[in-house]
């Protein structure tokens, strides 16, 4: 499989150099591509100085847009495959390979970097949400996902084209839930992360509990009128 790494980046000039230069000191056998999503930091010179592969948005569009940017440039140069890869080091970039073997061994149409496969879960809110994720993908789907809130997902070109051409489908748990029920086959591995390495993540509590509620509501009620 040809597959491309798409890292979405916003303000993350405190991150990005050890990101790119560790994925490519791995030698994944993948390419990536810097979605700079209308930083107003250093980002996009980071990215000129070191010579990234990058695209800019004028503005900031939002995680939605940034991941369709990048599955539209990796349809249109003919990768079989997209890896959303986080800009903040939080991805390690030994799990890919793993990832793209167990696509090709099972056929799947996405496989899910899984952070509890071989590990429960603490108890937080974030992670009682992610349980309550869990328990309506299965009520819905049939099917268990043991880490829907991982970012760190392969997609093959079947999904690819899915997120490409539809405004409201973002590299969310109710989308991936969507696709489960129209036929889509996901698998897991387990697969280590970090904290956050430098700056500050967007979802604080009050943030996180609203994400939660908003996936919760569109996996028991929006996605059925998609």
């Amino acid at each position: 499989m040809r597959v491309l790494a798409i890292i979405p980046a916003y303000n993350e000039e405190e991150c990005l150099v050890d990101t790119v230069e560790e994925l490519l000191a791995a030698r994944t056998g993948c390419d990536y591509l810097v979605v700079n999503d209308g930083s107003s930091d250093g980002t996009e010179r980071i990215c000129r100085e070191h010579g990234y592969n990058h695209v800019t948005h004028p503005v900031n569009l939002g995680l939605t847009a940034g991941f369709q940017t990048g599955v539209r440039y990796a349809l249109a140069h003919g990768y079989d495959g997209v890896i959303q890869f986080d800009a903040d080091g939080q991805h390690r970039p030994e799990n890919i390979r793993p990832m793209v073997d167990a696509m090709e061994r099972t056929g799947a149409d996405i496989v899910i970097g899984s952070r509890f496969l071989d590990a429960g879960k603490d108890v937080s809110a974030r992670m009682i949400g992610s349980r309550l994720i869990t328990a309506l993908i299965r009520l819905t789907c049939g099917q268990t996902v043991k880490d829907p809130t991982s970012g760190m997902r392969l997609y093959n070109r079947a999904m690819m084209e899915q997120f490409a051409r539809r405004f409201d489908f973002g590299p969310e748990p109710d989308s991936v839930a969507y696709l489960m029920r129209h036929g889509a086959r996901v698998t897991e591995i387990q697969a280590g992360m970090r904290e956050r390495q430098a700056g500050e993540s967007y979802l604080n509590l009050s943030r996180s509990i609203a994400y939660m509620a908003r996936v919760c509501t569109s996996i028991l009620f929006v996605q059925w009128f998609r």
